[in-house]
């Protein structure tokens, strides 16, 4: 490994990191590596050898006892030579101490399993353009521009779903341009929460909060709204039974699956209100 060296990214390897994940099929949104750079600006590492960059992985830190691992990739070429598990050490290492939790795509579960991570849940993402289901849009709420809210009800109903803080992270998630970030109030209290981003393939919806599905279901289809064609893709948690049987109604279909994995215990989420993960690179 003469001249292998790992450093952090810089905004050039991030959109490098953002293209390969996307040869990779999963369908990073065009705009996050932006909101990801302010997450944690030190969480992004790259593995070069001499001077080229050859793989990557993500490893932020969210508040003092959580971490996050994504974007774990070593370019083809420089598969099965030592290069990848390198950097994965260096990104668990940076965690040290936290619960870490990831993502993992089916074929590298088993190794994750041996580093000390145990499945909590299946996200699949469902694909497709949703049908009309007869709610006739909802009732007893509004959907509004998240932004026309202040930031501190938003943060603190993020919160209700994510183990830490990540005000940073949700104020440039929500407010980069050319996404729609939209909210269901109800007397005044947030009830469910939406971003929609396009991305290569299928405008991704993430995160997607609810009280009900109806509201899950409102939010959806306003969303949908915002895309070229229609076709939107939601990461849906198969742990909440509700959540998967709205998706499937609507007509979406399942076009992809990653376990989300934890070096510990779950941590305290509201899982009944949680439709839509975030993103599967930070959480």
């Amino acid at each position: 490994m003469t001249g292998f060296e790992i450093g952090g990214a810089s905004a050039a390897d991030m959109e490098l990191i953002r293209r390969w994940a996307d040869e990779e099929g999963w369908n990073p949104g065009d705009s996050d590596r932006f909101a990801f750079a302010v997450a944690d600006p030190a969480g992004f590492l790259v593995g070069r050898i001499d001077g080229e960059p050859v793989a990557c992985i993500s490893a932020v830190r969210y508040g003092s006892a959580f971490g996050f691992i994504g974007f774990y990739i070593a370019r083809p070429a420089f598969r099965g030579q030592g290069y990848g598990i390198r950097l994965w050490r260096a990104g668990m290492e940076r965690l040290g101490g936290r619960l870490v939790g990831l993502d993992g795509v089916v074929d590298q579960q088993e190794n994750y399993r041996k580093s000390g991570f145990r499945s909590a849940w299946n996200n699949v993402r469902y694909e497709g353009v949703p049908q009309p289901n007869g709610s006739g849009g909802g009732t007893g709420f509004e959907l509004v521009d998240a932004a026309s809210l202040p930031f501190g009800l938003l943060a603190a109903y993020d919160r209700r779903f994510f183990p830490e803080p990540r005000d940073a992270f949700l104020s440039a998630w929500t407010g980069l341009p050319g996404r729609t970030a939209l909210a269901a109030v109800r007397d005044g209290r947030i009830e469910g929460l939406g971003v929609i981003r396009p991305c290569s393939g299928a405008s991704r919806i993430g995160p997607l909060y609810a009280s009900t599905p109806e509201v899950a279901s409102a939010l959806l289809h306003r969303l949908a709204e915002h895309t070229p064609d229609g076709v939107v893709a939601v990461d849906v948690p198969d742990v909440n039974p509700v959540a998967t049987a709205l998706l499937a109604g609507l007509g979406l279909a399942p076009s992809f699956e990653a376990a989300r994995m934890y070096t510990g215990p779950a941590p305290e989420i509201e899982l009944a209100g949680l439709y839509g993960v975030t993103s599967l690179e930070l959480g």
